[in-house]
């Protein structure tokens, strides 16, 4: 902690002189993965350092956020107002956007550990300063590059009477935690360091672990202009292959269990199936016995479920995305989990109820977590979880409760009934139903997170991700409580690829490229084989398209894994679930085969009994070469209402009009991924009009209404074109 009360200041300018007054202008800067970035000031250091070339300024984070600019002309036509509604209050992240254009000054650098996916497969400099690491190792990393700067986004405000004057770390306590006090180590050794923050009000307070005061900084910047919007990733789309993904993964939740989940449409497909099995257990039902889930995938009926969610789930996920908000509404995410592994394994064995009684403190007694006659810190401890009114207090060897005083012996029968009449609360407290590292998302989620009421947020504690992801000993909690706490663990996360042999491909490409990172999921996946009774999914769709072919994403060789073969486990696609678990490489091989596309199915399995690895005479069951999108189509409409499984289950940033120029806009993409597509595309647009003025309004929506010049002309006849091939007077609000 800093030995005196930080330097609050108004402008960034200055916040900029203090850190350099402070730590001299070679500065290794630490800022938070994705939205706590603390905008203002860090544009004011990088400006400084384009200014001066005397400062060396290394910048070392992960997932730096940018609004979307578009490439091609049509790109920037359709995103250029939807980033101006979403983002145009929003300061933008000026190194990010000089890294995008590659117009970094020779003494600044950016390494990062984390991508937005696929954002810099063609960017050099960035793929040369990659830093690849798990995330539990992020801290530790940083530290080892040098970094003598941290800076953090807050929340200066809390409704909380115990927290007040706190700051919040909010969004990023993730590594923020554990770096604050290596820092401050660093700096008892000699090293000049500084953490600043940068407050923002609307940046939803988040209590707990992520409550922290004032002193542990050395520079506050403070004032209006930092009060922005906060950066929000918008609402994606959700393909019926997608809700297929989801459906199956909701499968696989065990009513009590543990869930993490990442970001993107399988994560929203995911959440949106578990509600749906919660709320509307009729239709998720029909959609099971439509796929003869049970009977063609029976690792479900161990390891899964298809109830309701009685006990309910805890999240322990380090990132927190809107979908536990959801689920948070809808009843599913209510499992409170306590910190101390006694008293959760008392509740795990379904011997402690969360209601109170004098049987509470009987069952205390036994395990030996409290006394009798009760102590000081027996009436403490109790106090703290609930068992009895907060305003009990012991004193003088009794128990006092306002004017009253009670004898603590749970041995005698008055001295019980006294102590139940007065002393006992009436349920536990203190319970955790979320535990999350980090959260980025649309701005209704951070509207929720401000809405929250008090006792909902205390339920939610946003912590390191070392104490999330993985299993060893933290100043948050050792290994017996989280092992008590993550009961029937599923580890959801996304795959690129997956290979025949069981390993899988979710961050790089075989030429060495970097899309993303590999982040946390190894650090789950790892979990998973470790914690009794958990299971790791990685989810993905069986194929994809390219340079206008379909391709398989189960491929049978590749050069690139992120996820080791021999950590394989539960893989899902929109064909099916695919236990591999301590499975023979002939089983692993058939089982993955199983549940890709059935256009790739025969090549695949070629290539395996090529390589020996699956007997010669096995041929593929007429049961598995259904692997169709019509199969997909059939299993939707098997529900009985369109309505379940919809495009936007969350809502959309996008308006009517952008959906149906977004579906024209992909559809024009595919169909020039080649040069004899790009042809055929130029010759029918050139011959596009839109006479009777269908397009009207949408064309008014890209300026396209009255091109100027040949190239506007042009783009007119291409999203012309393109609307004729995707749009219909019948389905003219269809989304994308």
């Amino acid at each position: 902690m800093a030995k005196e009360q930080p330097v609050t200041l108004e402008r960034s300018t200055e916040c900029v002189d203090e850190l350099i007054r402070r730590v001299g202008k070679k500065i290794t800067l630490g800022l938070p993965l994705g939205l706590g970035k603390p905008v203002r000031f860090v544009n004011a250091l990088y400006q400084r350092a384009k200014e001066d070339s005397s400062i060396q300024l290394h910048i070392v984070t992960a997932l730096s956020l940018t609004a979307p600019g578009g490439s091609s002309s049509l790109e920037k036509r359709f995103m250029g107002p939807f980033a101006e509604r979403l983002y145009g209050r929003i300061p933008e992240l000026e190194y990010a956007r000089d890294v995008i254009r590659q117009k970094l000054p020779d003494n600044v650098t950016v390494s990062e550990f984390f991508f937005k996916a696929g954002s810099f497969l063609n960017n050099e400099t960035q793929q040369r300063n990659y830093v690849c690491t798990n995330y539990t190792h992020a801290v530790r990393d940083l530290m080892a590059l040098g970094v003598n700067v941290v800076g953090q986004m807050v929340s200066p405000l809390s409704r909380e009477p115990d927290q007040q004057g706190d700051f919040s770390l909010s969004c990023n306590p993730d590594l923020t935690l554990d770096l604050i006090p290596l820092l401050r180590e660093r700096e008892e050794a000699g090293m000049p360091v500084a953490i600043v923050a940068e407050t923002n009000r609307y940046l939803p307070f988040m209590g707990n672990d992520a409550a922290v005061a004032p002193s542990h900084f050395d520079i506050v910047l403070e004032h209006e202009e930092s009060d922005y919007p906060l950066f929000s990733a918008p609402q994606m789309s959700v393909s019926p292959e997608d809700h297929m993904i989801g459906f199956y993964a909701s499968a696989m939740l065990k009513d009590g269990g543990t869930l993490q989940v990442g970001i993107g449409s399988l994560g929203a497909a995911l959440v949106h199936s578990t509600i749906l099995r919660h709320t509307d257990n009729e239709h998720w039902k029909k959609v099971f016995d439509h796929l003869r889930v049970a009977e063609r995938f029976p690792v479900v009926n161990e390891d899964g479920g298809t109830g309701t969610f009685t006990e309910g789930l805890y999240g322990c996920s380090e990132m927190l995305v809107d979908g536990f908000i959801y689920l948070m509404e809808a009843g599913v995410l209510k499992r409170e989990v306590f910190d101390h592994a006694g008293l959760q394994t008392m509740i795990n064995r379904g011997e402690l109820a969360h209601t109170v009684s004098l049987d509470t403190l009987d069952l205390l007694r036994r395990e030996k977590l409290i006394a009798s006659p009760l102590r000081a810190r027996d009436v403490e401890w109790l106090c703290r979880y609930g068992v009895f009114h907060s305003d009990v207090e012991f004193k003088g060897g009794r128990l006092r409760i306002g004017e009253e005083s009670l004898e603590p012996d749970l041995d005698s029968d008055d001295d019980r009934q006294a102590i139940a009449s007065m002393a006992l609360g009436e349920r536990l407290t203190g319970g955790i139903v979320l535990h999350g590292g980090f959260y980025v998302g649309p701005e209704q989620f951070y509207q929720r997170l401000r809405d929250l009421s008090p006792q909902d947020r205390q339920r939610i504690c946003m912590t390191s991700v070392n104490y999330i992801n993985h299993l060893y000993d933290h100043a948050f909690g050792n290994q017996r409580l989280k092992v008590s706490q993550r009961v029937h663990s599923r580890f959801v996360n996304s795959a690129m690829m997956y290979i025949l042999s069981g390993a899988a491909v979710s961050d790089g490409l075989d030429d060495g490229r970097v899309v993303s990172g590999v982040g946390g999921q190894y650090n789950f996946v790892a979990m998973a084989h470790e914690l009794p009774g958990a299971r790791s999914v990685l989810t993905l769709s069986s194929t994809r398209r390219s340079a206008g072919k379909t391709l398989s994403n189960i491929v049978f060789s590749y050069g690139h894994c992120t996820i080791p073969r021999h950590l394989r486990d539960i893989v899902i696609t929109e064909y099916g679930i695919a236990d591999l678990r301590g499975q023979s490489d002939e089983q692993v091989y058939l089982r993955l085969i199983r549940i890709a596309d059935s256009r790739f199915q025969q090549d695949l399995l070629n290539q395996a009994q090529n390589a020996g690895k699956v007997d010669a005479s096995f041929r593929l069951p007429d049961e598995w070469r259904n692997n169709t999108p019509e199969a997909i189509q059939a299993a939707i409409r098997a529900a009985g209402d369109t309505e379940v499984f919809p495009p936007f289950p969350f809502g959309r940033d996008f308006t009517d009009e952008e959906l149906r120029l977004g579906k024209a806009l992909q559809t024009l993409k595919a169909a020039t991924a080649t040069r004899r597509g790009k042809l055929a595309v130029l010759w029918h647009a050139a011959k596009a009009k839109d006479d009777q003025g269908r397009y009207r309004s949408l064309l008014e929506r890209m300026s396209l209404d009255k091109p100027r010049g040949l190239k506007a002309r042009l783009d007119q006849r291409l999203v012309i074109h393109a609307l004729n091939l995707t749009d219909t007077p019948e389905t003219g609000n269809s989304t994308a």
